[in-house]
């Protein structure tokens, strides 16, 4: 059995707002090319079961990776909650809604005092719904979700040192796969779509 680490497609955003998550917020034309290109990777997989972020986003890249799969929504795999708070800034303006916090997400992500969530806590939750539906399942799953909180996710369950988060983070559709070997995840393949 293994799991598969799902972004999102590309958003319908030409406005580079921070849509956190705001309604209304589905996949560009691109974003479903990634999405059924996804899911035509995924085909061949033994693939059960799609647990899924609450937000449009996700839940129409999970809908187009389908492929007759049981498709469940999980409030777990939501937006990180740093997200919530910058939700309707216009991304080039960040800096000058909120001050300096950009930077010290860039600086260190894992040390945000005036994030409503620390990236920890997300990596908290993401972990429990993954366990929670990997237990006792009979086939693969895939789970859907969002570029940090996936990516801050698969470098705890592999043991990646925090120190690398900002570098090789999972692009749109992008499919990572795991499994469970020793005790602990072990990375087995990272496919995106176009290459």
């Amino acid at each position: 059995m293994q799991i598969h680490l799902v972004r999102h497609g590309e958003v319908d955003n030409p406005r580079d707002v921070v849509y956190a998550d705001i309604p209304g917020f589905g996949l560009s034309k691109l974003g479903r090319a990634q999405a059924a290109a996804a899911g035509d990777y995924l085909a061949n997989r033994t693939v059960r079961r799609i647990v899924t972020s609450p937000l449009d986003r996700a839940i129409e890249t999970a809908t187009l990776i389908g492929a007759g799969a049981e498709l469940v929504t999980e409030r777990r795999l939501t937006e990180w909650g740093l997200a919530m708070r910058w939700r309707g800034a216009l991304w080039p303006k960040l800096p000058l809604t909120f001050p300096g916090e950009l930077e010290a997400y860039l600086a260190d992500p894992f040390d945000l005092p005036f994030s409503p969530e620390s990236l920890h806590q997300v990596v908290d939750r993401l972990t429990t719904a993954i366990d929670d539906w990997v237990d006792g399942s009979t086939g693969d799953v895939v789970f859907v979700s969002h570029e940090d909180p996936l990516h801050a996710t698969h470098m705890n369950l592999t043991g990646s040192t925090a120190d690398v988060f900002h570098r090789d983070k999972p692009t749109h559709c992008s499919v990572t796969t795991l499994e469970h070997g020793d005790g602990t995840w072990v990375t087995v393949s990272r496919w995106a779509p176009g290459g």
